[in-house]
């Protein structure tokens, strides 16, 4: 028996539970916000965008929870460097102080009322510097797992990390829950929602003190010890194509993949139910959290299965299901959440009737844009409300009508100055009344929800992500060499996750209002996915047996 089948068959010593314990502590702490943030970005957007109008107010609020994703490459830069060089311990007990405490923060705020325009200013700078730590977070916990992890268990034992990251989705959602549960909705909306916030004080401080205690990973000493630290990680590994060509293919070959479908299952899934199909957000939460709690084993699942069988049969097979199951998938939970929704579709279809001159796609980072054409007008109510529609070619230079299945159309109007709130609010009335006439429900209804069969399509999604994210962690490290591999694997990882899946809520969203089809937001993923699994399939390497000691 070889060392690589002894050193896997023996139990995990207590200095490895500690090291898989401290370094998932930070993907919990990380994905606490992340879900804290995404679950109450409508009641973070009336806080801190008062300024604009709901729907402009929900984009920003999106906008700035993509911030902090935005910057994490440049973080992946920043702290990956100093854990190629100065060591892995040190650098990510620093990433998760930073991190912690922006995220404290964020409770503390003072609202849009309170202070103005400062106020979505301070959030957005807390989101980047939450963004900037979290590029160095994911790639010392990853590595300094991996390091310590025995020849043929480093899936298995990295699966970990990406096991904790559903943890801490779930543990914000029995937050957040608990927190509605002790206080009117009303006083939730005003305060009680910094509680959750403020709560992450405690797990940073155990986040801290459990890190002081660790060493430094055994590969990194070694190398140390031997003289072979890279004087110039940044430059050795994107200024190096032949290393520059494994970045790429990290990134377009596994991880974009990744990034989509793990949102995708998790985050995507949430916002569809509460704000597609209108589901109610303490019911939306707690089916999640259900659905969490049957998917999460399987990332220790295809993380031990990616040691036996390669992590990229796994990985590809993952992008394959995800690409063919999205559609299905999603339209299961309108007829199992929202049934209401789907039989009023089918029976009384709404349809936009307009000049697409006037039709912009409507998503401004800016702020600069009014939409005020009576096209944008009538599809801004229609989003606005839920309500999936079918556009229509018009005359030319002719102002848009909303037609609700057999009711008499309704004409739209031009938001210029002419414009008075009494108009404003006969056109809505009479939107509302002509949807209610056609069986459009303003919410779902609880009782009619199907909530066994809404839990198990939530948990499949949550299982196909599993596929992907599982085993990622140990085929990252095992890709790059121990000098530059911090650097090298946290850029690919952080441009995947910060930039193709930060950006999908704010991109599927504006996808959707634009077409009117609800469905359609999910081809982003899809496309993804799939041009993932083509270049994955072609190019990427089978790694499970490197030894990531050189």
């Amino acid at each position: 028996m070889n060392a690589e089948t002894v050193a896997a068959k023996r139990p995990m010593t207590g200095e490895e539970r500690r090291v898989i314990f401290a370094s998932s502590l930070g993907t919990v702490f990380e994905w606490y916000d992340f879900f804290l943030y995404g679950a109450l970005a409508t009641i973070i957007s009336r806080q801190f965008f008062a300024g604009v109008n709901e729907t402009a107010g929900f984009i920003f609020a999106l906008l700035a929870f993509a911030a902090g994703f935005a910057v994490r490459p440049f973080g992946a830069l920043l702290f990956g460097r100093f854990g190629d060089m100065i060591g892995r311990k040190y650098t990510f007990l620093v990433t998760i102080s930073v991190m912690g405490l922006s995220t404290f923060l964020v409770g503390l705020i003072p609202n849009y009322a309170s202070i103005g325009l400062a106020a979505p200013v301070i959030l957005i700078i807390l989101r980047l510097l939450q963004g900037l730590a979290l590029g160095g977070e994911y790639g010392g916990a990853a590595v300094y797992v991996a390091e310590h992890a025995p020849p043929g268990k480093r899936g298995a034992y990295t699966s970990w990390i990406q096991m904790t990251a559903t943890g801490g989705l779930f543990l914000s959602l029995l937050v957040i829950l608990a927190c509605r549960r002790m206080m009117p909705e009303q006083a939730f909306d005003d305060w009680g929602w910094r509680i959750p916030f403020l709560v992450s004080a405690a797990l940073l401080g155990v986040s801290i003190w459990i890190r002081m205690k660790l060493h430094e990973s055994p590969v990194f000493r070694k190398m140390k010890e031997e003289g072979r630290e890279s004087k110039a990680p940044v430059t050795e590994s994107f200024g190096n194509w032949r290393n520059l060509q494994i970045v790429l293919l990290a990134l377009f070959g596994m991880m974009a993949g990744q990034a989509v479908t793990w949102y995708t299952g998790q985050f995507y899934a949430l916002f569809f139910l509460t704000r597609v199909l209108n589901v109610g957000m303490a019911d939306a939460n707690l089916m999640i959290a259900i659905g969490l709690l049957i998917g999460t084993p399987f990332y220790l699942v295809f993380g031990a299965l990616s040691d036996r069988w390669g992590r990229k049969p796994i990985i590809m097979a993952g992008c394959l299901v995800a690409a063919f199951a999205y559609q299905p998938l999603f339209k299961g939970l309108t007829y199992y959440a929202n049934p209401a929704l789907q039989q009023a579709q089918e029976h009384s279809p709404v349809v936009v009737t307009a000049d697409p001159a006037e039709c912009s796609f409507q998503f401004n980072p800016v702020g600069t844009a009014a939409f005020t054409s009576s096209c944008d007008i009538a599809k801004s109510a229609l989003v606005k409300r839920g309500i999936p529609y079918v556009n229509e070619v018009s005359v030319a230079n002719t102002v848009a009508w909303i037609r609700v299945g057999d009711n008499p159309p309704l004409q739209s109007y031009t938001g210029d100055s002419a414009v008075t709130p009494e108009l404003v609010a006969a056109f809505e009335g009479d939107l509302d009344h002509a949807l209610a006439r056609a069986g459009y429900p303003t919410k779902a209804d609880s009782a009619a929800i199907n909530r066994p069969m809404v839990v198990l399509l939530l948990a499949l999604l949550v299982i196909i992500g599993a596929m992907i994210y599982g085993p990622v962690a140990a085929a990252l490290v095992e890709l790059f060499p121990t000098r530059i591999r911090y650097t090298s694997l946290s850029l690919p990882y952080h441009i995947a996750n910060g930039w193709f899946g930060g950006f999908l809520p704010t991109i599927a969203f504006a996808v959707v209002a634009a077409t009117g089809n609800i469905y359609d937001g999910l081809w982003y993923p899809i496309g993804v996915a799939i041009v993932t699994f083509i270049i994955g399939v072609l190019f990427l390497p089978e790694t499970k047996n490197r030894d990531i000691t050189l």
